[in-house]
Parts: C-alpha cells; structure tokens; sequence
C-alpha cells in the first residue's frame, strides 16, 4: 500500500506572532516553525498501517527551501521518503492543487492529511483534494483501519458517531483519536539523512484569494469576579455590561 501524507511547516504555538509591511506580511524572523501537529497524527498511523514491510509512506510539502528541516523531521519519524513542492503556499486552493497534480502523475492508495494546519485552521485540503482527484473524501476522523482494498473510519457526529466503509483510493483528515504522534529515534534521526526528498517545480495555477492584512486579537479585558452564592449578580452583569443576555 502506498500512503501520500500531506505535512505543513507551521509556527510553535508559544511564538510571538508579529506582521510586517503595514501588517501584510508574516514576520519569520525570530520564529520556530514545526511540522504540524495534526499532520503528526496522520503520519503515525500511516506508519502504523504500513509496519512490517506492508508499505511506504511518501509525505509531501508545498514550501520553500527553509521547510526542509520540518520534512527531514517526517522522515525521522519514519516515512520513507518525501516530495517537495518549490512553491510558496498561496492558500488552500493552491496546496490542494499542487499536491493533486503530483498525484495524478504518482496514484497513491491513500492519502492523509491533518484535520487543519494550526496557523490558518482552514480545514480544507482533504476536501479540495478529493474534488480535484473524483476521490471520495472523509474528514474529520476519530479511527481509520484498512482492510485489504477497503477502509472503515469513524468520525463524531452531533449525538453519537458515524462509521464508515470507503473503497481505496481516497482522501481523509485525521483528528485526535486515529494515532499517537511519535517521536523520532536516534536511528530515525540518522537514515532521515539519506532518505530521499525531492524537489518539484510548482504548476501555472490561478489564485482566487489575497491576504489583504493581518490582525491580532485585542488584548484580553480586566476580569471580574462574581461570588459563587450571589447568581443574580452575574446575571445582572452579563445583561448590562456583557449585554450578552
């Protein structure tokens, strides 16, 4: 079986988000960037499902030459080799486009990717992907187990759960649930050296949408305390001064 895991280089939450140009630009300077926490997920049970010699797992970026680090450190985890795509990733449709047209010229059985990327939380690859593939395509998953040419994958419903049976090939978004990201070994450190990655030039694709300026939240207000026995203070406070009831 063979697994594409679509990874995104992000910024460690702990950072200090700063803009640039008017707020136009992300300020890079000063920021760590990691491999996205929810693509971490999808690529520990990709390795999971591959174990044991029943598959390879290809992860793949849209990024620059400063995202090889975050790609070295998917294949320290365990993928056996790795795609770049030289590009800036524009937004979701971009990414989502690039990655398809990689696909078309290299079929996988599988494809994976996080639920959302934790900079923009777009939650939008997965399903990109499978209209730009004619693929079925599944998110937000909680289990995913593959038998043979078929796979069972279970995602929250409101009030209960839904399972699913999905014939290979299709596109799923993984959450929280479906595995335990891992921590990359020292031997995984090592061979993550020599494993391949190569780098492919981005398509001609139209861009529907312009980042016009970036803002940050607005500093949190003062806190006011209401005591625990006195409930018609609260209410009296959220009805005139939160004037949220």
């Amino acid at each position: 079986m063979k697994i594409l895991v679509c990874i995104s280089n992000v910024p460690d939450t702990t950072t200090k988000i700063t803009f640039t140009d008017n707020n136009t630009q992300f300020n890079t300077n000063g920021v760590q960037f990691i491999l996205n926490p929810w693509d971490e997920i999808a690529l520990a049970r990709a390795i999971e499902l591959t174990d044991g010699g029943k598959g390879t797992v290809t992860v793949i970026n849209v990024g620059e030459a400063s995202t090889d680090a975050t790609i070295r450190k998917a294949l320290a985890i365990g993928a056996t080799d790795a795609v770049r795509i030289n590009a800036k990733p524009h937004d979701a449709w971009y990414v989502a486009y690039q990655v398809a047209e990689y696909v078309k010229a290299n079929p996988f059985d599988l494809i994976l990717t996080g639920k959302e990327s934790i900079d923009y939380n777009g939650s939008k690859i997965a399903g990109m992907l499978g209209e730009l593939l004619d693929l079925p395509s599944v998110s937000i998953i909680k289990k995913l187990d593959v038998d043979g040419s078929t796979a069972t994958v279970e995602r929250e419903i409101e009030g209960g759960k839904e399972v699913l049976t999905i014939p290979l090939p299709f596109v799923a978004g993984t959450a929280e649930g479906v595995a335990e990201p891992k921590i990359p070994n020292m031997r995984g450190i090592m061979s993550a050296r020599t494993k391949p990655l190569t780098v492919v030039e981005a398509v001609d694709v139209k861009t529907f949408s312009e980042i016009i300026s970036y803002e940050t939240p607005a500093p949190r207000g003062q806190v006011k305390l209401v005591d625990a026995g006195d409930p018609a203070q609260l209410v009296e406070l959220l009805h005139t001064q939160a004037r949220v009831i």
